[in-house]
């Protein structure tokens, strides 16, 4: 499909993102040329044009999605909420041939809905839509709640229901590049909310000491190398009446850049190591189906080494870390087998040791550790001097910043 109806006329949009990340987002959305921008718990709304949701989508790092919205009115019932979807021109946004999923969620405390049940209200907003293209034109789309060609969104406060359509199809934090995620794998817009929080920009040099599959490493390179998040993924828009083919092969294109001297030295400020084997070969994997030369992956995640050995790269810099709780803290053997799993006090004579480390060897750098564990800054015998609360889907994290200094061995 081509052309593009309404490209030119704005539309207000909603990019929903991890909570914690909200201001982050707004900054972001800033840099890619889309401001102002109002934040609620969650997300941010702002304006667009829909060539700007299609820059979004390619360039935000932090987004989950970009949703534009359809519509919004009040209601009582869900049969109000269903003629709010009746009244609604879909034809003008897909085919009856393409397939349907609808998404439902709903506010809490003052702004919690009276309805009981989400799942009816799903229903009966896509009643709605098939029951308009039945009308328009005597067939109605499929629904498919695994590949959808379209998803439509909708939210409800206590009195008002907000219909979005999706632009992105699949979350942003699905980049395309994982080949393999290792155990518990952090998503990647927070691993890039994270490093911004953090205050890390390229020429910055970044160790991940127990990296895992390669979030923060993925996500600091592309950002030193201007890789575009979405440079080579599908879209939603993609399947929608007003998308034009070719002034989004124009804005790929735009974005696309053969690295500089200067973007390969920032990337050779960029390293991390893992204790399991494991887990350096899954990052050096990702990073390469990253766009990362294979080369570059190598020189950036070298070896496989116990965190509490590892050594600065640089004279100052930033240490950042999504400690595990299990298997990749147990040190492998030489032909890769695990170890047991370590226990409390195993976990907290190694956090001491490490955090100790932390004070031999790093002294001027700043360390960033996101954990689920309130009890790790105790562990790790660090004050931090600053608290974020970030969710990792739905599992509540802190983000505790700890300004290193030179300390003696306890």
């Amino acid at each position: 499909m081509s052309g593009s109806p309404d490209a030119a006329p704005t539309s207000l949009c909603f990019a929903p993102c991890p909570r914690g990340l909200e201001e982050a987002l707004v900054e972001e959305l800033k840099e890619i040329g889309i401001a102002p921008a109002h934040v609620t718990a969650g997300g941010v709304h702002f304006s667009a044009t829909w060539p700007d949701t299609w820059r979004i989508n390619l360039h935000s790092r932090l987004a989950s999605r970009v949703l534009v919205r359809i519509v919004q009115g009040r209601y009582k019932t869900e049969d109000d909420i269903h003629r709010l979807a009746l009244a609604q021109d879909w034809t003008r946004w897909f085919d009856a041939s393409q397939t349907l999923r609808v998404d439902t969620t709903a506010g809490s405390g003052k702004n919690k809905s009276g309805l009981k049940s989400l799942e009816f209200v799903t229903l009966r907003i896509k009643d709605g839509i098939c029951d308009r293209f039945r009308e328009a034109v005597g067939e109605r789309p499929s629904v498919d709640t695994h590949r959808p060609d379209v998803r439509v969104f909708a939210y409800l406060d206590a009195n008002t229901c907000t219909l979005y359509l999706d632009t992105s199809g699949e979350p942003l934090f699905k980049r395309g590049w994982r080949t393999e995620t290792g155990d518990a794998p952090l998503r990647e817009n927070l691993a890039a909310g994270i490093l911004r929080l953090a205050g890390w920009k390229p020429g910055m040099a970044l160790l991940d000491p127990m990296c895992g599959s390669g979030s923060f490493l993925v996500e600091a390179a592309q950002t030193a190398l201007k890789i575009a998040p979405g440079e080579t993924r599908f879209f939603g828009f993609e399947r929608l009446k007003n998308f034009d083919g070719d002034a989004w092969e124009r804005l790929r294109n735009d974005a696309a850049s053969e690295p500089t001297d200067a973007d390969l030295a920032a990337v050779a400020l960029i390293h991390g190591s893992d204790v399991s084997g494991d887990a350096v070969a899954i990052t050096r994997g990702n990073l390469e189906s990253a766009g990362i030369p294979a080369e570059v992956a190598l020189a950036m995640v070298p070896k496989q080494i116990d965190a509490r050995q590892v050594k600065p790269q640089a004279g100052h810099g930033i240490v950042i870390a999504n400690p595990p709780y299990g298997e990749r803290l147990a040190i492998r053997g030489e032909r890769g087998d695990r170890g047991p799993q370590p226990d409390e006090d195993e976990l907290t004579t190694f956090f001491g040791e490490f955090g100790n480390m932390l004070k031999q060897r790093f002294a001027g750098w700043t360390c960033h550790i996101l954990t689920s564990d309130m009890n790790l800054q105790k562990k790790l015998r660090l004050s931090p001097d600053r608290r974020v609360v970030l969710f990792n889907g739905a599992i509540e994290c802190r983000l505790y910043r700890f300004e290193v200094v030179s300390g003696q061995h306890r």
